[in-house]
């Protein structure tokens, strides 16, 4: 029986490496080895037991470049292409898949949180979740996914030339929500906190940074003369923040929360009203989402060399994650190579 390395998170707070047999793929599924992995906020939080619907011990790991191993015929994929992984597994029967968003389906399963992901040697997947990627890089295919829910993000509010947009939160999503709303013509601003990932993300989405201060809404008036924005994204994944994301909406504008938190997010339903708000709440990403940013990827719209700040190796991992969770001064995207 051969076996390869994974990195397992055993229990919150616990990594370690751990061999596996290499997996005997099912009917339909491609035989893969990772090459690449990003590592997410979703992944810190299951390493530091936050995340609420995981049962451990996971292998963590959805953000992936892969090899072809093997793969059933009629797929077309060949051993040795490097492809996007489109970790979420639908059932295809549901409201939501018949629907065409299998991105919300009722029955989903993504890889690294309801089920073992890619920070292992070789894993099998449905070879309908392999993008093919020609003319990317490893680097380059394993930004897809988080790039991806930005872009969903995007395509969610519809945004145009005529839209001002605010992206509050300059993390890694909030930076794809930036790019793919500036390359549907928006007009784009960035609201962070914290002034180095402002100015992080002003340089890297090109786009304006609006200056933090004590009072966000007063800074979001004086940059709108008042009148708030006609989009509005939250990517922050903090209560407080998306409650208040709802006045920097302009009359008549879209809000769209991207992030996700446990709790119960309120609002006032009298400025709900009056403004004539949409609210969108956006999961995900679909394959259309998937296609086009390794599009912008290909086109060369997408700074993948500057957004990628860490790399380790699967060993060093162990000692690396637990580091990353806690100290992210200077971190955008860390990724993990396996296999070099």
């Amino acid at each position: 029986m051969q076996l390869v390395d994974a990195l397992v998170c055993s229990e919150p707070g616990r990594l370690q490496i751990v061999q596996r047999p290499i997996p005997r793929p099912d009917p339909g599924h491609a035989l893969v080895r990772p090459r690449r992995v990003g590592i997410c906020g979703t992944d810190y939080h299951i390493f530091e037991g936050k995340h609420p619907f995981l049962k451990y011990p996971r292998v963590m790991g959805h953000e992936l470049a892969v090899e072809v191993v093997e793969a059933p015929v009629a797929s077309g994929l060949s051993p040795g292409e490097v492809c996007v992984v489109n970790p979420y597994l639908s059932c295809g029967r549901c409201i939501a898949c018949l629907a065409g968003k299998p991105n919300c389906c009722v029955n989903i399963s993504v890889l690294g949180v309801h089920q073992d992901g890619g920070l292992v040697g070789q894993l099998s997947v449905p070879a309908g979740n392999l993008i093919r990627a020609q003319g990317l890089t490893a680097d380059e295919c394993a930004a897809v996914e988080f790039l991806s829910i930005g872009a969903h993000a995007v395509r969610r509010a519809a945004v145009t030339s005529r839209d001002r947009v605010l992206v509050v939160g300059a993390g890694p999503i909030g930076l794809g929500v930036a790019l793919f709303a500036r390359l549907s013509g928006g007009s784009v601003a960035i609201f962070d906190r914290d002034a180095e990932r402002a100015a992080a993300a002003q340089s890297l989405a090109g786009v304006i940074a609006v200056p933090a201060g004590s009072d966000a809404l007063e800074a979001v008036r004086a940059f709108t003369h008042g009148d708030g924005f006609d989009v509005v994204f939250d990517a922050t994944g903090n209560q407080a923040a998306m409650e208040k994301g709802f006045e920097f909406v302009a009359h008549g504008g879209r809000y769209v929360l991207v992030s996700v938190v446990k709790d119960s997010i309120t609002f006032k339903d009298p400025d709900f009203h009056r403004k004539e708000m949409t609210l969108f709440g956006s999961r995900n990403a679909t394959s259309e989402d998937f296609e086009r940013v390794i599009a912008a990827i290909r086109n060369g719209d997408v700074p993948i060399g500057r957004l990628i700040t860490h790399r380790t190796s699967l060993a060093d991992a162990v000692r690396d994650i637990p580091v990353w969770a806690t100290q992210k001064t200077g971190l955008i995207k860390a990724l993990i190579e396996i296999g070099e």
